[in-house]
């Protein structure tokens, strides 16, 4: 969770467990919603997982919550997911190199620390925000793959950066995929984070123009009775097995190591992003029965529970067959396809959002997920994932990938630093 200042906490959590005069706690009575978003591509209902469902809170404290722009990682990587987001890629405008990049990145380092600390921009601030907390804003940058080659720092890009392979299930725009630079905005308030949007896209100037942006959403918090794990917009509960930062091999698998590593120095702590729009084809998913959708997925739809039985957090138990011989769990069903066990133990951290972009003209609904999965190296991630997954997952058949980028991610910046300037100034 966010980090917070001691007095906000404080606050915080009187008025969480102060009781009313009926003697039960807001607590009690107000939730959050899951920190997930669907099993999809390389996601998997037991492999990639979103992020674990942050702590319910009074809905009067939601505009406090407050997460840290210095650290160890960037922000936006293990929090729990936000109810709104913005996902923007920029490509270098022509003739800015290295020393125009690192101005940028300066500048937007500047600005998300101060508009994650709840504080206007230092001029021409909108307003949008000026009565909102912080709201958990988080704000996180990353390198694409034709950064280096613009800034004439090729030798300094990582393998792991090479572009992803195609797959039998891509549909993709290349205009919506890939990019110089990518920037991920989430926040707990729509306003938020459409001010921490603009403030980006006006700090970028002349150094740099957008190449394409989607923009998300997520159950907003206290809307359950209870933390749970969230629906996506298939209704599915989805991230039941999202890894957590307290298993002991998270680091290993999510975040590059400080040393030790074949990636360059500049990328310690940092982690990989791949970032996929999968459309859901809701009229064709919509037209299945609960049973039917139930064998697709491998789970139960009301509360996420294997087929095999138990409650969502139940060991799925992949050899049970029914009286007539056949796996209780489908042999081609997404959670039996994407578990570890069944994939040399490759993971990722999923933190998605959903999206709705309209109705075309012939009545389709243009929604489904702006899947983010997050991974010490995607060769050994949602590579081998996805090329599972293209060979016979039941769940393709109901989605398509529509655009697709790859980005390294550095790790925090220090006080006094500003993100990438390890390799901007290296």
């Amino acid at each position: 969770m966010p980090e917070q200042s001691q007095s906000v906490h404080e606050a915080r959590t009187a008025a969480a467990e102060a009781p009313p005069a009926g003697g039960v706690s807001r607590r009690a009575l107000l939730g959050t919603a899951g920190a997930t978003g669907l099993v999809l591509g390389a996601a998997g209902a037991g492999v990639g997982y979103a992020a674990a469902p942050a702590q319910a809170t009074p809905l009067s404290s939601v505009g406090s919550d407050r997460a840290m722009f210095h650290g160890k990682h960037q922000p936006g990587i293990t929090e729990g997911l936000q109810a709104r987001g913005h996902l923007v890629a920029f490509d270098l405008a022509a003739g800015a190199g290295r020393t125009e990049a690192a101005a940028l990145l300066r500048r937007w380092s500047t600005t998300a620390e101060r508009l994650m600390a709840g504080e206007p921009m230092t001029q021409d601030d909108t307003d949008v925000a000026r009565d909102a907390g912080p709201s958990s804003l988080t704000v996180t940058f990353g390198f694409g793959n034709s950064f280096f080659a613009r800034t004439g720092l090729e030798k300094q890009r990582p393998s792991a950066l090479d572009p992803l392979p195609d797959f039998s299930s891509d549909h993709l725009d290349r205009s919506r995929s890939n990019g110089d630079l990518w920037v991920q905005i989430g926040a707990d308030d729509a306003l938020v984070a459409f001010h921490a949007l603009r403030a980006i896209q006006k700090d970028a100037g002349s150094a740099a123009k957008v190449r394409w942006q989607m923009n998300g959403f997520n159950r907003a918090q206290g809307a359950t009775a209870h933390p749970m794990t969230a629906r996506n917009l298939m209704g599915q509960l989805d991230g039941t097995r999202n890894p957590k930062p307290t298993d002991s091999d998270f680091d290993q698998r999510i975040f590059v190591p400080s040393s030790g590593s074949s990636d360059p120095a500049w990328m310690a702590n940092g982690s990989y992003a791949v970032v996929r729009r999968i459309r859901m084809l809701l009229d064709d998913w919509e037209k299945l029965s609960v049973a039917a959708q139930e064998n697709v997925i491998g789970r139960k739809k009301s509360n996420g529970a294997p087929l095999t039985g138990g409650t969502e957090t139940t060991a799925m138990d992949l050899d049970k067959a029914r009286a007539d011989g056949e796996y209780v769990v489908p042999i081609n069903a997404h959670a039996r396809i994407t578990r570890p066990d069944q994939n040399g133990g490759a993971a990722i951290v999923r933190r998605p959002f959903s999206y709705h972009d309209g109705i075309d003209a012939d009545g389709t609904p243009d929604a489904g997920l702006l899947f983010v999965c997050w991974q010490a190296d995607p060769l050994r991630g949602f590579v081998p994932l996805q090329r599972k997954l293209d060979r016979g997952d039941a769940l393709s058949q109901y989605i398509r990938h529509e655009a697709s980028g790859l980005f390294a991610v550095p790790g925090g910046a220090a006080a006094g630093e500003y993100v990438g300037q390890r390799l901007l100034e290296g």
